[in-house]
């Protein structure tokens, strides 16, 4: 399923993201381990949008990222290393 999906992302929020997480690239996302991954809806607030985050790895280490489904696009809002807290409750999963 997810290999049918093409990965995007607007390169603004991409240098935005790599500022923000310590030089994570949205492109990065494209070796998520998306098969493996822990989804939840992302209720923060009304984004207008269905947002989803997802919790999974990336090169041997916990990564977030939050996107959303269109067509058969992905479009990747937000990746960052997984902080300790996640790291914990990732692992009771």
């Amino acid at each position: 399923m997810y290999n049918k999906l093409r990965i995007v992302f607007d390169p603004e929020k991409d240098k935005q993201n790599q500022i923000k997480h310590q030089g994570v690239s949205l492109i990065e996302a494209v070796d998520f381990d998306w098969c493996e991954a822990v989804y939840i809806k992302d209720k923060r607030r009304d984004y207008g949008e269905h947002r989803v985050i997802a919790f999974g790895i990336l090169n041997n280490r916990l990564f977030v990222v939050v996107f959303v489904d269109r067509e058969n696009e992905r479009r990747v809002i937000s990746l960052r290393k997984a902080n300790f807290r996640e790291v914990k409750r990732y692992a009771q999963t």
